[in-house]
C-alpha cells in the first residue's frame, strides 16, 4: 500500500544527555507529546535532528527506539542523507528492519556537485532502497538547489514527495503547479511559515520544526487551511510568525533555531536540551529568555 504523506510531520529533535548518549526517557516523552498533539507523522534524523553530527550507531539507536515507541501510530520517515552511497543504503535497510515507512534523501552535502551528478547518484541509489523515498531540497546545507525539472526526473524514479526547505515561496508554488496532476506526489513545505499558503495553493503539509514543542498549533493551522477558515488561518499564522521573533531569535548563531527548539522542550520538561558537537546548548541567560517566551505562548494558546 502506497504511503500518502499529508499534514504536520515534525522534524523531531534527537534528545541527548550530557555525555552525548540518547536521552531515552526524553525520547519517549517527546514522542507522546507529538502524537498527543495530533501530528500526522514523525521525521527522524533531519536537520533539526542533528543527523550529520551523530555517529551511525547513534542514528541506528534512535531509529530503533523511536520506531518501538511510536509503535505504528503514525508514519515514520527517516533521513538517510550521507556523503557515502553505501551508508545511505545501510541506513535505509535498517530503517525498514525497525518498521519505518519511508526514507528522506537530500543531495550529498560536502563536495559541491551539479544536478546532473546528483541525478547519477540517485540512479545508483534508488534501485537499492528498501523503502519509499522522499526528496529533500535543502540548498542552505547541501549547496545544491534542485530545479523543478530535476525534481520531475527524480519523481520518475519513484519519489513519493518532496520536502522543500529552500525558503522560496515562489518555488514551492511552482512545484505545486508542476505536479498538480500527480496528487500522490506530496509537496511538503519545510519552511513552517509557508504551511497555510502551501495548503491553500494545493500542497499537502509541512515538516514544521515548531511542531516539536507546539504540535497542536501547527495541526490546528493545517486543519484550518484544509477547511478554508480564513480568520482562523490569520490568527494562527500570527502565532507561527511570532516564533521567528521570539524562540527562534535567541542566540547569535545560525544554529539558534535548533538550539531554541531543544531549549523550549527542556523548559517544558519534555526532554533534555544537550546538543551534539560542535553545537552547545544555550547558556542560562538565553535559556531564561526561551522560558519566558514559552510561558507567553502557552498563555496565548490556552485562550
Amino acid at each position: 500500500m502506497k504511503l500518502h504523506l499529508r499534514g504536520i510531520i515534525p522534524p523531531m529533535v534527537t534528545p541527548l544527555k550530557a555525555d552525548g548518549s540518547l536521552d531515552e526517557e526524553g525520547l519517549k516523552n517527546l514522542i507522546e507529546h507529538l502524537i498527543n498533539g495530533g501530528v500526522h507523522g514523525i521525521f527522524l534524523l533531519g536537520t533539526n535532528g542533528e543527523a550529520t553530527s551523530l555517529t551511525h550507531d547513534m542514528r541506528k539507536n534512535l531509529i530503533s527506539k523511536a520506531c518501538h515507541y511510536i509503535d505504528n501510530r503514525v508514519p515514520v520517515l527517516v533521513g538517510i542523507s550521507d556523503t557515502v552511497l553505501e551508508d545511505c543504503v545501510t541506513m535505509s535497510d535498517y530503517a525498514k528492519q525497525c518498521g519505518a515507512d519511508a526514507v528522506v534523501v537530500a543531495p550529498p552535502y560536502y563536495l559541491p556537485i551539479s544536478e546532473e551528478e546528483f541525478l547519477d547518484f540517485m540512479l545508483e541509489l534508488v534501485p537499492r532502497l528498501s523503502l519509499p523515498f522522499v526528496l529533500y531540497n535543502m540548498p542552505s546545507c547541501t549547496k545544491l538547489h534542485l530545479s523543478v525539472d530535476t525534481v520531475e526526473k527524480i519523481k520518475s524514479l519513484g519519489a513519493i514527495g518532496i520536502k522543500d526547505s529552500s525558503g522560496n515561496l515562489g518555488y514551492l508554488h511552482e512545484l505545486i503547479e508542476r505536479f498538480k496532476e500527480s496528487p500522490d506526489f506530496a509537496i511538503i513545505a519545510g519552511t513552517e511559515s509557508f504551511l497555510s499558503s502551501n495548503i491553500l495553493h494545493g500542497g499537502h503539509g509541512a515538516v514544521a520544526g515548531g511542531a516539536n514543542f507546539f504540535p497542536k498549533l501547527f495541526v490546528d493551522l493545517y486543519n484550518a487551511s484544509i477547511n478554508g477558515e480564513l480568520l482562523m488561518i490569520e490568527q494562527l499564522n500570527e502565532e507561527v510568525n511570532r516564533l521567528y521573533e521570539t524562540i527562534y531569535n535567541v542566540g547569535a548563531h545560525s544554529s539558534k533555531i535548533t538550539k531554541g527548539t531543544k531549549c523550549a522542550l527542556a523548559v517544558m520538561n519534555i526532554c533534555e536540551d544537550h546538543m551534539a558537537l560542535p553545537l552547545k546548548k544555550f547558556n542560562e541567560i538565553e535559556r531564561h529568555k526561551i522560558e519566558t517566551y514559552v510561558q507567553q505562548f502557552q498563555q496565548t494558546l490556552a485562550t
